[in-house]
């Protein structure tokens, strides 16, 4: 069986625009990768890139020594459920201090939903084509109760197409698609995610800097994005990542061209100074301050510009739940234009039923 200590990197899966034929679907769950180990009474879990999350989720370790073989080791992802929702903020706060984990567990308990078994008893089963793993893990997870789930799978293409329209309204990210024969290889993007892709256009009012930056030779980090709402307060809504390493240098010099100082006018002016947000009470970006460390310091321009943006999905229906991607600029848009009625949130959709199907195979 594959060792106690952390079995290995979790499989992946690359970004692919349409749902593909002839394989197995699952949806893509909004929490935190897992792979459990249990090896007798001892249970650890870590998470995607390593960190051990044992002593955080008491309650998984519990429910894991109680209903999972004595030997075995599963992939997952661990959600939080709030309402007829999931709840990545109040997953995030899971992360506190260890001390607090029992309290946390009580208040905002985890649910792990297991999509893979990688070991059984002495045998390890990477080299097992897909549609066997599920076979042997369907057998062990049958009678599974929360915390502990099977997270839904299906073959069905034309399901697979309803889960990705209607699962959003639930919080999910869209859907996986794996091979029926595929082994399980580590760290390896032998799966595929099909992601719901918006675009917004969105006021760009501030940049940070990349870490790698100097005074000598500035580059571009990241872009902070706001949007208008109906009483005309221009709210911090996310950030634009990703540039190419070629135009950061020249995209630091064209925003530094731009940048409001305090003391300016323009500056005090600005909705996200300090003065201004505290007056209206407005979202603004961390590290508005002079204090800031020079790496995470928020640098606030004016005019802004308008950019359109691809985003995956909003969090509260306030700001982008992830880094957006750049598309274009609109130079033929004004930014008060920018608003959040553009953002329509998806018809909300009951995670229960979803999960009541969380243990057969639907195909």
């Amino acid at each position: 069986m594959l060792s106690m200590d952390l079995p290995l990197t979790p499989m992946l899966a690359r970004v692919a625009e349409h749902i593909p034929a002839g394989m197995a679907y699952e949806p893509k769950w909004d929490g935190w990768r897992c792979v459990l180990a249990r090896d007798g009474g001892e249970v650890r879990l870590w998470s995607r890139h390593g960190t051990e999350l044992t002593a955080h989720f008491p309650e998984l370790v519990a429910a894991a020594a109680e209903q999972l073989p004595e030997r075995c080791v599963v992939d997952g992802e661990i959600i939080i459920i709030a309402g007829d929702r999931l709840d990545y903020t109040r997953l995030a706060g899971r992360l506190a201090e260890v001390s607090r984990a029992a309290t946390l567990a009580r208040e905002s308990p985890g649910t792990l939903l297991i999509f893979d078994l990688l070991a059984l008893d002495e045998h390890q089963l990477l080299d097992l084509p897909w549609e066997v793993r599920r076979e042997l893990l369907e057998q062990i997870g049958d009678g599974l109760q929360a915390p502990l789930l099977l997270s839904p799978v299906t073959r069905d293409e034309e399901l697979a197409h309803d889960w990705f329209d209607r699962f959003e309204g639930a919080g999910l990210d869209g859907v996986v698609a794996k091979p029926l024969g595929g082994r399980y290889a580590p760290g390896q993007r032998g799966w595929l995610t099909i992601k719901h892709r918006r675009t917004a256009d969105v006021v760009v009012a501030g940049y940070r800097l990349d870490r790698t930056s100097t005074p000598e030779r500035p580059q571009l980090g990241s872009l902070l994005l706001g949007l208008f709402d109906e009483q005309d307060q221009l709210h911090a809504v996310g950030v634009c990542a990703g540039f190419p390493g070629a135009i950061r240098g020249e995209l630091a010099e064209m925003f530094a061209a731009l940048e409001q100082h305090p003391g300016d006018p323009a500056y005090e002016g600005h909705p996200w100074s300090p003065r201004s947000a505290a007056r209206t009470g407005v979202r603004v970006p961390d590290h508005v301050t002079r204090w800031s460390r020079p790496r995470d310091q928020a640098h606030l321009i004016w005019p802004p510009l308008v950019a359109e943006v691809g985003f995956d999905q909003l969090h509260d229906e306030v700001r982008f739940r992830s880094n957006t991607s750049f598309l274009r600029w609109r130079v033929d848009k004004d930014p008060v234009e920018c608003r959040f009625d553009q953002l329509e949130p998806p018809v909300r959709f009951d995670l229960a039923a979803i999960l009541a199907d969380a243990t057969p195979d639907e195909s």
